[in-house]
């Protein structure tokens, strides 16, 4: 079978071709490109004939799965898939399979520096410092004591968790199911509104769907207390970034850690929260160290070896 890599998986080239050549030597062909296809004609030019693929973060559109009728899987190298047309995947009846928890410790670790960062005001720091200027933010805040509200308690919320206990937080939580684990370790469980309006942090680890779009709306930011601190390194259009951006020009808001947002690369005329008071902006790197980069490679190598073999892993569809 021809399978194409239509983007980098940013791992080394030797790792990369220690992961195709067990599949090479039964006979199939590996393609693999090392730059991010720029427009829809690009995509289907590479997937071509294609009976599987590998793809990242980079969006597959309806129009570039119908333009490509012999492709029979989809093998997305992310956790989320809301980049991925699902619907004309299904009418085609392509499968589709992620590489869901790759990337756990790596956004759990940024998340949690986000909020220090927050508490610290490191960014500033940084910039008065490396201008060599005093600092007038002196006075920061610590972690222990404080309340936080984790909105999603699954793998990457879990982990949050566990980890903001370690630091003598208390925990609260907001999800479609409670987790005993999480209960039995001290994890108190509430509505939207009560996590949001008890909470000095709220830190979002939700995936992007009907339900959860907009979810943090002016209305949700209402409820946050005057000086708390939301944190999103889930997805950009969980939060309405624009009065998110008002609640903090307003000083409704103590400050924000964002990693996500609703158009990526962040581009300052459209991204609302970009010249916004207070805030730590990374450019979405949360799911992005060596270590997860490989972890994500090798979970999708045996995706598609589980698909050749008839035996489909990770569903999706």
């Amino acid at each position: 079978m021809r399978i194409v890599i239509t983007e980098p998986l940013k791992i080394e080239k030797k790792a990369l071709e220690d992961l195709c050549r067990p599949f090479e030597e039964i006979g199939h062909t590996i393609e693999y490109y090392e730059d991010v296809p720029t427009n829809r004609e690009e995509k289907i030019n590479r997937i071509g004939n294609a009976d599987a693929i590998i793809i990242a973060n980079n969006p597959l559109e309806k129009e570039v799965i119908e333009a490509c009728p012999n492709l029979k899987f989809i093998d997305v190298a992310f956790t989320g898939v809301d980049h991925v047309a699902l619907d004309a995947a299904k009418e085609n009846n392509i499968r589709v399979s992620n590489a869901a928890g790759y990337s756990t410790q790596a956004v759990t670790e940024l998340t949690i520096g986000l909020m220090i960062g927050c508490y610290r005001r490191m960014a500033d720091a940084h910039t008065y410092t490396k201008e060599r200027n005093a600092f007038p933010h002196g006075i920061g805040r610590e972690l222990g004591g404080k309340t936080v509200g984790v909105i999603g308690t699954g793998a990457i919320g879990q982990r949050v968790a566990k980890l903001l206990l370690a630091f003598g937080c208390h925990v609260l939580a907001f999800s479609r199911t409670e987790k005993k684990e999480m209960v039995e370790a001290g994890v108190i469980y509430g509505s939207l509104k009560e996590i949001l309006s008890q909470s000095d942090i709220v830190t979002l680890h939700l995936p992007l769907n009907d339900k959860t779009t907009h979810l943090i709306d002016a209305r949700a930011l209402s409820w946050m207390k005057e000086n708390a601190v939301l944190i999103n390194t889930a997805r950009g259009k969980i939060v309405d970034n624009h009065a998110l951006a008002k609640a903090l020009k307003d000083g409704k808001l103590g400050g924000a850690g964002i990693d996500v947002f609703d158009m990526e690369p962040i581009l300052p005329a459209e991204e609302p929260v970009h010249n916004a008071p207070n805030v730590f902006l990374t450019p979405h790197i949360a799911y992005s160290t060596q270590e997860s980069m490989l972890m994500r490679a090798e979970i999708v190598f045996k995706n598609l070896e589980a698909w050749l073999e008839g035996r489909q892993e990770n569903i999706i569809l």
